[in-house]
Order: structure tokens, then C-alpha cells, then sequence
């Protein structure tokens, strides 16, 4: 069975500024989701201004990974919808954030931090270096790849300790940041991925989508069998071996 990929994005900055229009006509959810279909995975896409943002119970149960890019509107996912996506991956789920993502309220809900840092947007040179060599997120990539214009970000990224630290990123202007960070929560897992500022050509590099291909892959649920909806805590009167209290 193929993977099943949701790519969720505002859709607002195409609209509204043509720079970013120039380099995603489609809008950058249709980016990431072409060259996801031609690795194989079974993508779909949703939208902050369609109903329920495009991420009604019916979508999101046919989900396995969900990638989220968002930038300028944050405030406007609706609670309720959040709700719905916590329990999702907690229940397994995967969720990828995109860069600015860092901010939506679904990443910070799942952190438990503020996910600030500090940024610069000037176009310059960004390095990022694999630490974890031997993670299936940097399957087919070498010791680092550059990023020939991007926007800053730089520590202190306002995270918790991460799970698993896959990415270090070095920028031109001498900052550093931990730029690939993974995270466990109930069956799921989370993947933050720094690169991806709107107005570069970001999501078309080569190494950018293997990352996110490979991501996918990691994210993905984990097949078990009946286990139990971790939202509920079930009373179990009946012990599963037999034993005695003494007196």
C-alpha cells in the first residue's frame, strides 16, 4: 500500500505577492506534491481557505503523512482543526513543518515551546550539515549541500531537545541553526525541516526534495495491530495474568 501524503499549505502569498507567484505559479503545496507523486507516494493537497481548511475528518483519516507550510496567517487555522491534527499524530500519524511552519500553531501545540529565532532575509549563501549519518532521512545525500540563496534563521530556536538532530545549517552571515529535527509524540512522529523561504526557487533543488522524499518515508505510520486510541484510558478490570492480593 503507498504511502498516503496530505501537503497542506495557506495558499496566500501566491495570491497576493507576485515574486512569490513568479517561482510557484500553482502555489508551493503543488510543488512538493509533484515531485512527491513521482517518487511513488500517493499525495493529495489542502488549503487554508477551503472548508474546514481542507482538513476535513475524511481527509485526515486517509492520511498517513501531513506536510505543513505556513507563513502569514497562522492565526486564522481555527482551533478545532488543530484538535483534530494533534490527535492524528498522536494516534500516528506523521507531520512534516516546513520552514515558517515553525510558528503555526500545530507545530508549537505539539512542542509545548514559543519555536521563536531569530531571522534575516537578505538571499545569502546556507550550508547544511548532516549529523545524523546513518538516519533514513539523509538517505542519498552526501556530508552537506548548499543552498545558493535563502533566508536566515539562527539560534536560539526555541525547541525542546530534539529526539534525533539530523541537520546543522551554517549561513553566510555567521549564524548557525539546528535545521533538521526530529521528535516522537504517542505513535507519531515529527520532522522540522528549516529550507523553503517563499520567494527562492527552494522546493526545485534536488537535495531539498530528497530530503523531504525521505522524510515522508520516515514519518510514515508504523503497522500495529489493534492498538488503542491513545485519546481514551480504558479501565481494565480483568487482569491478563491471574494473581492473588494477600491479606
Amino acid at each position: 500500500m503507498r504511502i498516503r501524503v496530505t501537503v497542506w499549505n495557506e495558499f496566500r502569498h501566491e495570491k497576493t505577492h507576485q515574486a512569490v507567484k513568479d517561482v510557484y505559479p500553482d502555489g508551493i503545496h503543488q510543488a512538493i506534491a509533484s515531485f512527491l507523486k513521482e517518487a511513488g507516494y500517493e499525495v493529495g493537497t489542502a488549503t487554508l481557505d477551503e472548508p474546514e481548511h481542507g482538513l476535513t475528518d475524511e481527509v485526515l483519516a486517509n492520511t498517513d503523512v501531513l506536510i505543513w507550510w505556513g507563513h502569514m496567517a497562522h492565526g486564522e487555522v481555527k482551533d478545532e482543526i488543530v484538535d483534530k491534527v494533534q490527535q492524528r499524530i498522536l494516534n500516528g500519524m506523521g507531520l512534516i513543518v516546513l520552514h515558517s511552519g515553525h510558528f503555526s500553531k500545530i507545530f508549537r501545540r505539539m512542542m509545548g515551546t514559543n519555536c521563536s529565532l531569530t531571522w534575516r532575509e537578505v538571499g545569502e549563501r546556507h550550508r547544511l550539515w548532516v549529523v545524523a549519518p546513518g538516519h533514513p532521512i539523509v538517505e542519498g545525500l552526501g556530508e552537506s549541500f548548499e543552498i545558493p540563496h535563502t533566508e536566515m534563521y539562527g539560534e536560539f530556536f526555541d525547541i525542546p531537545q530534539p529526539d534525533e538532530l539530523i541537520f546543522i545549517s551554517w549561513f553566510q552571515g555567521g549564524e548557525v541553526f539546528r535545521s533538521g529535527a526530529c521528535w516522537y509524540r504517542g505513535r507519531g512522529k515529527i520532522f522540522y525541516f528549516q529550507p523553503g523561504h517563499e520567494t527562492f526557487p527552494i522546493y526545485y533543488q534536488k537535495e531539498v526534495q530528497q530530503v523531504i522524499t525521505n522524510a515522508v518515508r520516515w514519518c510514515a505510520p508504523v503497522n500495529v495491530v489493534d492498538f488503542r486510541d491513545l485519546a481514551k484510558a480504558p479501565h481494565h478490570p480483568q487482569a491478563l495474568e491471574k494473581f492473588e492480593i494477600e491479606a
